[in-house]
């Protein structure tokens, strides 16, 4: 009979280690879970963003492959001449005349005595 009881404490504590590990586990499945998690929220938003920009660049190249802005590039970027159009080429005026560069102002600051700016540090008045 004493050796029963010998072995029901050994199950016991077996049976403890049994359960501590069993609950480290399940930690170490919670922490991956919570990372897991994190990580799918930060990649759906990025996904939302791209999904985002893909229809704003579809848009555009719908706009830019139509009559519309095809004439708008042509007449604005491409600087092409409709018929009914004259055509305005600005030229420089003759010889070599650059503007003249006008002269920086220069301020001059009258100086200030020692005592003067002590008084203007103490009392805050000039």
């Amino acid at each position: 009979m004493r050796w029963l009881q010998g072995w029901k404490y050994i199950l016991i504590v077996v049976g403890l280690v049994v359960v501590v590990l069993l609950i480290m586990d399940f930690n170490s499945r919670m922490e991956e879970w919570r990372s897991l998690t994190v990580q799918k929220e930060t990649i759906s938003a990025q996904v939302t963003s791209l999904a985002a920009t893909d229809a704003y660049l579809e848009k555009q190249i719908a706009y830019a492959t139509s009559p519309a802005g095809v004439m708008e590039w042509a007449y604005e970027d491409g600087h092409w001449v409709r018929s009914e159009d004259y055509l305005v080429v600005p030229i420089s005026p003759g010889g070599d005349s650059e503007p003249a560069p006008t002269p920086a102002s220069i301020v001059v600051r009258e100086p200030v005595e020692n005592w003067q700016l002590w008084v203007f540090l103490f009392f805050d008045q000039p």
